[in-house]
């Protein structure tokens, strides 16, 4: 791991700190988001099965009573997502990030045996939709900022991005199983759609066993007065001695940020009351609330790129050329996305850094849906009808736009969000910054599924060049709005963003056989007791 290309170290840093541990636990909390993932692929072709029609009346239904049904199994699970972040916020602050993540996986985990083990009864169905999303929500909220706090700046962008990588690489699984089971078992059978239900149990045990590997981040026990168990923790993730001159600064720089936020917030450890009325006084102040609509305006660039409207059109595309197994296509298009987010997000997310990653995919993705536009505008490719040799030709051009797109998407917007998010908030607000960032992706998911059936019916290809355009808008939003990031620990993003705290002093003082002013200048190899912040 040492060998991953790194961003800038923010201090002279002892290789032991890059180690397999805060890899682990990495990979360990983003288990949770691949529920999450496998969701967004399996559920649409699941509740479609001949099977889970007649093992729930839905085939004795009409059309418009067989789509409400259908809507009402979705919508409630977008209902519970955001909810589920929502409802977090108090368990964040209260109990911690490695709680927030066995309660909202132990949701998740009833949530889908209710789904699995339902036969006739539409309600049980329904309960265990609307619990699975309240758990991929909390896991949505806690896993970004629980991965941001335990690993170390030079590769904080890679580590948090396993949650997107673990995203795709579920709705890669997802896709590939429906694909199995529709080619090689009869739709008629149960075993149709429980398999698919069942699988979801995979992600949420692999968390479950590797929970008991994890630490509670040494942000939050700082935060609860808990110091001692603080240096435990670091000492763990960062591989050295608990009295090694690296962790009391990593002690120092939290203490340090969090004793200017109380300074805001009401005092040393107010009631849980008290920092409420502080967060969100905080939350209002120059400096702080421009990170908020920043979070929100980035999830809303997300939701507005195009991406499902790729997804909605793509297999009309495929066909019009010729490609009979369209299902196998749109499973390529999955593994393009998945395979990209992996790879730059393990290798390249830390040297690229995220403002310009985000301006390169936006640009590139706008490219191709303009082309994609033009096409279906001059060629108008209809399915079973006979093609031109340059429509057909068009529509291979189309088709290769499509992979461009999912590449280039791979390592922008559909991931950057998240990370990003999770990296610039102050200790303090982060029990807030997760929740909104979960409620605001899901807002916007929802926002978009709605509108995107009555957009095409009206705008016919004017979507792509409506999406295409919004992916400009992103791109110059992203050139003076969205911050470099890289690198920088998370107590300096205050002064990146422009907010002024009460003055606190910054300069730890290290206490061994002399004090001395700033722990960069004290040899790396130096060990100390303990970190007194003036």
């Amino acid at each position: 791991m040492t060998g991953f290309a790194r961003a800038p170290e923010d201090r002279p840093t002892p290789p032991e700190v890059y180690n397999w541990k805060v890899y682990a636990s990495a990979l360990i909390i983003s288990m949770g988001v691949m529920a999450y993932g496998y969701d967004s692929a399996f559920i649409g072709t699941t509740i479609t099965q001949a099977s889970f029609k007649r093992d729930f009346g839905l085939d004795v239904m009409s059309s418009s009573e067989q789509d409400a049904v259908n809507s009402n199994l979705t919508s409630i699970y977008s209902a519970g997502g955001f909810f589920g972040a929502l409802f977090m916020f108090a368990s964040l602050e209260q109990l911690g990030r490695k709680w927030t993540v066995i309660i909202s996986d132990a949701i998740f985990a009833i949530g889908a045996v209710l789904c699995t083990v339902a036969t006739d009864q539409l309600g049980l169905m329904y309960s265990g939709r609307l619990l699975t999303g309240l758990g991929v929500g909390g896991i949505a909220a806690v896993c970004p900022i629980y991965i941001a706090e335990i690993s170390p700046p030079a590769i904080r962008g890679r580590c948090t991005g396993f949650f997107e990588s673990s995203y795709q690489i579920g709705a890669v699984i997802g896709f590939w199983i429906n694909y199995g089971i529709v080619h090689n078992i009869d739709a008629s059978k149960s075993v149709a759609w429980r398999i698919p239900m069942g699988v979801q149990l995979i992600p949420a045990g692999l968390l479950a066993l590797g929970i008991p590997f994890l630490r509670e981040s040494p942000t939050w026990l700082l935060k609860r007065g808990r110091e001692d168990h603080a240096y435990n923790v670091l000492s763990y993730y960062r591989n050295l001695p608990a009295d090694h001159t690296y962790i009391a600064q990593d002690v120092a720089y939290i203490q340090s940020q969090i004793d200017g936020e109380r300074a805001v917030t009401g005092g040393a450890r107010p009631s849980f009351g008290s920092f409420i009325k502080g967060a969100l006084r905080e939350s209002c102040m120059k400096g702080m609330r421009n990170r908020f609509l920043l979070v929100f305006v980035m999830f809303m660039w997300q939701g507005w790129s195009g991406a499902a409207a790729i997804n909605y059109y793509s297999p009309t595309i495929f066909r019009s050329i010729g490609l009979d197994d369209v299902t196998f296509w749109t499973g390529i298009y999955g593994i393009i996305k998945a395979g990209g987010s992996v790879i730059f997000f393990t290798f390249f997310i830390d040297t690229f850094g995220r403002k310009m990653p985000w301006i390169v995919s936006s640009l590139t993705c706008a490219v191709c849906q303009y082309y994609l536009a033009g096409y279906i505008a001059v060629g108008s490719p209809q399915v079973g009808e006979p093609q031109s040799a340059s429509t057909i030709a068009g529509g291979r051009a189309a088709t290769a736009a499509i992979m461009v797109f999912g590449a280039a998407w791979s390592f922008g917007a559909n991931g950057l969000p998240w990370i990003i998010s999770a990296e610039i908030f102050p200790s303090t607000l982060r029990s807030i910054s997760g929740p909104w960032a979960g409620m605001s992706v899901w807002l916007w998911t929802f926002v978009v599924t709605k509108a995107l059936p009555s957009m095409f019916s009206g705008m016919g290809y004017g979507v792509y060049i409506f999406f295409a355009s919004m992916l400009i808008l992103a791109s110059i939003y992203a050139w003076f709005f969205i911050h470099e990031t890289k690198g920088v620990r998370m107590d300096q993003m205050d002064q990146l963003f422009g907010f002024v705290r009460p003055e606190v002093d910054y300069a730890s003082k290290v206490v061994e056989d002399g004090d001395y002013e700033d722990d960069r200048d004290k040899p790396k190899d130096a060990h100390v007791s303990r970190v007194e912040v003036a």
